[in-house]
């Protein structure tokens, strides 16, 4: 049987040899576009390396320790590059694998999310680097600098950028889960901003998880997710559409008494 590259059809019935070889089949995709953006990124180390070396202030160089050092470095610099060009086919190659399971109401639905997820996770991206990074090296290099004789070194600060990097693209997906959720019916927007506190202190607990966050680069990074959550919280509301014969919950509670009981036969 030839590999599948087409989505599955929502009527298609697969056997278990079928669906392992198409996810093969997806798989193996990812991998050839993750290696031709490796190879991409190996070309142009160089300009890679000066990219991600611009945060750092008064234009320090990160330092190596040992012989290998260098071309491991920038094997994994090159792969972390990689992963970022590699995530959009990585989306849709995840969206055509469970499609099957999806009835056309759901396809429907979830496919402008889909198409979404890469432009979030590049906007994550940019936002990381163009504002939590800057942040994040000048405050922690110079931190106690003068007790310190502070060196870079480059296999931690590229961990350190690439880590962040990712964190943040993947914490700019919160719009889609909140707009996919309301969209099937899970919850109402209702449900959702009745529980906003918790949601903000996941983002606040998330956001000082991430990789050598200090406070203050804590509250650079909680700022545009909370703006995200409170946008697509909104954008919910107006895109919500409850389903048939499901009454529309009332944003504001109602104090008016009910009709009066009839009165008793043996009053």
């Amino acid at each position: 049987m030839p590999p599948r590259v087409k989505p599955v059809d929502f009527e298609d019935r697969l056997t278990l040899v079928e669906h392992l070889d198409e996810l093969r089949t997806r798989i193996i995709t990812v991998l050839i576009v993750f290696g031709v953006a490796f190879a991409l990124c190996m070309w142009q180390n160089n300009a890679l390396l000066d990219i991600i070396n611009e945060p750092l202030p008064d234009g320090r160089v990160p330092i190596t320790f040992g012989v290998a050092e260098p071309f491991t470095t920038t094997l994994t610099v090159a792969a972390y590059a990689a992963i970022v060009i590699a995530f959009p086919v990585l989306i849709y190659e995840a969206y055509a694998f469970v499609l099957p399971a999806l009835s056309p109401r759901e396809k429907k639905v979830l496919l402008p999310f889909m198409l979404m997820a890469p432009f979030l996770f590049l906007a994550g991206i940019v936002f990381a680097y163009f504002v939590v990074m800057p942040a994040a090296t000048d405050f922690l290099l110079n931190f106690n600098e003068s007790e310190f004789d502070i060196e870079i070194r480059a296999r931690d600060y590229y961990s350190f950028v690439a880590l962040t990097s990712i964190s943040v693209g993947i914490l700019f997906q919160i719009p889609i889960g909140i707009l996919a959720v309301t969209r099937l019916g899970i919850f109402t927007p209702q449900q959702i901003a009745s529980n906003r506190r918790y949601a903000i202190l996941v983002i606040a607990v998330v956001a000082m998880l991430l990789p050598g966050t200090d406070p203050i680069t804590m509250l650079i990074s909680m700022a545009p997710l909370i703006v995200l959550f409170e946008g697509s919280l909104l954008l919910s509301r107006i895109l919500y559409r409850p389903e048939v014969g499901e009454p529309e919950a009332s944003l504001e509670p109602t104090d008016s008494p009910g009709p009066p009981e009839p009165p008793s036969e043996y009053a």
